[in-house]
């Protein structure tokens, strides 16, 4: 088992509160994480039929036979079970007694909130950061870490990409979705999917999307709903502290797997993607879904968003955590153009000025080469250091 950045603060949270929630996509990780860090615990998994079946039909009795704690897996399938859970909880508030996990994000996120208030600590687990490849050496050159992306089986068990990515779709992403909303329509679903795969990094636009996918508005936002609840794609709105007109209120789309992207495209080599129009789009996606998985392994949930005004001026990323703001540009080139410092400057003149400012600022460019520097207040971060930056400070 490749080690998890997650795994300490999964345990440190166990410590303080009855039940732990571990939220995230499917196959990345997160059966494996909790019965490693909490062997003593019974398991029980909801995706079998005759076990939900138990749980619909006699949740006392299942909860009765794990009064000594358990950890219950893809427990979204029986959201009802909460309830009782709730008062298994409240009798015996024992610390670390139920670890639960979940692969739904918003529905599952709201009926924990709804039941467990207060009794629960909710966590992420998303596929391998950075980080986490780095110390299994599992990190090769750029255009194959995004090309291959992250998911644990693809690396674990030395799987061809493309091949478990093709059945990850088929399997999970196309299942999911039409557990989540009524999709009469599967070729235009897998359109949409793809559509959406070529906007990543990009402005959204969903009339142009649904358009596109030859589905109405509606139904798209749906659909967009339900990738996002998956765990498949996220979006990231515009920055806003009260600087008025010149900011475009457009969120951008990124994918949170850039291999899944890259297949979903009909990019089938790293070769192929080094040269790829949409290569600087899916650097992007990855170098924000490294900062994104850098803040959840970590416990941490920072406010992250984009800046663009109406005349083009444009920050890929603004992560604001603790007392620190970061404007992160992402470069996917090997070398970076001197007319690249200014944007970011003016861009931190603008924040620091804004109302409420951050204690701190910095600026930096994430780039697809090999040499770390610091230029006219900006610091250039190779691609193979994202992890060795504290995004979380």
């Amino acid at each position: 088992m490749i080690q998890r950045t997650l795994e300490g603060v999964l345990a440190t949270r166990a410590g303080r509160h009855p039940a732990v929630l571990v939220t995230g996509p499917r196959q990345s990780g997160k059966t494996t994480l909790c019965r490693a860090t909490f062997p003593g615990l019974g398991y029980v998994s909801f995706e079998a039929p005759d076990v939900r079946l138990r749980a619909q039909q006699d949740p006392r009795g299942l909860l009765a036979a794990q009064r000594g704690g358990a950890i219950f897996d893809e427990v979204q399938r029986v959201p009802e079970l909460l309830s009782y859970l709730q008062g298994v909880i409240d009798a015996q508030p024992t610390p670390g007694r139920f670890i639960l996990t979940g692969s739904q994000h918003f529905g599952l996120r709201e009926a924990v909130s709804q039941t467990l208030a207060g009794r629960i600590a909710v966590l992420e687990l998303l596929p391998f950061g950075f980080d986490e490849l780095r110390r299994a050496h599992l990190v090769s050159d750029l255009w194959s870490t995004i090309w291959t992306g992250s998911y644990p089986p693809i690396h674990d068990r030395r799987l061809p990409a493309g091949e478990w990515l093709a059945s990850y779709v088929a399997t999970y992403v196309e299942r999911d979705v039409r557990q989540l909303v009524n999709v009469t329509d599967l070729v235009a679903f897998q359109t949409f999917l793809q559509l959406c795969a070529g906007r990543t990094g990009q402005l959204l636009n969903l009339s142009q999307l649904g358009a596109e996918a030859g589905v109405t508005h509606n139904t798209a936002r749906s659909w967009l709903s339900a990738l996002e609840a998956g765990y498949v794609a996220f979006r990231v709105v515009q920055f806003a502290r009260n600087l008025g007109k010149r900011l475009v209120r457009t969120p951008k789309l990124h994918f949170l797997d850039t291999g899944l992207a890259c297949w979903l495209l009909g990019i089938r080599s790293p070769a192929e993607l080094r040269t790829h129009p949409l290569r600087g789009a899916l650097f992007e996606s990855w170098v924000v879904s490294e900062i994104v998985k850098f803040h959840r392994h970590r416990g941490a949930t920072p406010r992250v968003c984009f800046f663009r005004d109406r005349h083009g001026l444009e920050a890929d990323l603004v992560v604001e955590a603790g007392s620190v703001t970061t404007l992160v540009e992402a470069m996917s080139g090997a070398t970076v153009p001197s007319d690249a410092f200014a944007p970011l400057a003016q861009i931190g003149s603008l924040l620091g000025g804004a109302p409420r400012p951050r204690v701190e600022g910095r600026r930096v460019i994430v780039y697809g080469g090999d040499e770390r520097l610091t230029h006219l207040g900006t610091m250039v971060l190779p691609w193979n250091q994202i992890d060795q930056l504290d995004w979380t400070a």
